[in-house]
């Protein structure tokens, strides 16, 4: 039996969380933060998303208000009893003087699982963001799963980002190939959204031999990589983000 849960945070100035509520496989628990931010983090209750489940997790960011999502563990994709697919979202609505950090545990998409991941974001004008995404293709020496990805980004009402990606046997032929992945089973992107890019943008720079900082039409930055591994993924990101990038 497919299961369908939406998991609720809603952060405010003072570091509250009035709003906290688990559901389903997703259990959130408040954690020590650094000071700055308050910290929730996601805790798998079971084995999920698989085939047929529609899981998602909505967050508001009140004015002023610090947030800092992580998760305890990946996320394991997995087949289901039947054919459909699952799905996984996530929004954001980040108001003013406000800023998340969303930075989870990766995606391993395993073999004979198919997910739609959507991920929503809108920003208010002054809001920041920083955001990480990684997906392993596939548990160690086996194929991919099925796995589609969908990251739309507003800003002040307006659009930011748009991107689709695609991965394992019902990508369109070529996803894995030497112009895509090149034979990597580990991609990622982190973005970063603030105001002060607006004063001093950032240039376009690459990380290693296949990692890029590409600077879009607004004050943000989308950082997009490939690895062989989930370590090697990581790292890169991480010098991304330490390099002043968020």
């Amino acid at each position: 039996m497919s299961l369908h849960a939406t998991a609720r945070i809603v952060a405010t100035r003072d570091g509250g969380l009035p709003v906290l509520e688990s559901a389903g496989p997703l259990a959130l628990r408040r954690t020590r933060g650094d000071g700055a931010h308050t910290r929730v983090t996601v805790v798998g209750a079971m084995s999920a998303p698989l085939g047929g489940d529609r899981l998602a997790i909505e967050a508001e960011v009140c004015e002023g208000a610090r947030l800092y999502v992580d998760s305890a563990a990946a996320t394991v994709a997995l087949p289901g009893p039947g054919p459909a697919p699952a799905d996984y979202d996530v929004t954001l609505d980040v108001a003013d003087d406000a800023e998340v950090r969303w930075l989870p545990e990766p995606l391993i998409s395993a073999r004979g699982s198919e997910l739609r991941m959507r991920t929503r974001v809108r920003l208010a004008a002054g809001a920041r963001l920083v955001l990480r995404e990684e997906q392993i293709l596939g548990r160690h020496g086996e194929q991919s799963g099925s796995l589609s990805t969908r990251l739309t980004v507003h800003r002040a009402g307006r659009p930011l980002l748009d991107q689709e990606l695609a991965y394992g046997p019902a990508a369109p032929a070529g996803w894995d190939g030497p112009a895509v992945l090149g034979g990597h089973r580990a991609v990622g992107q982190l973005l970063v959204v603030d105001p002060e890019f607006e004063k001093h943008p950032a240039q376009a720079r690459q990380f290693g031999d296949s990692a890029v900082l590409t600077p879009l039409a607004g004050p943000a930055v989308l950082v997009t990589a490939v690895a062989p591994d989930a370590l090697a993924l990581r790292r890169v990101l991480d010098t991304a983000l330490n390099s002043g990038s968020g």
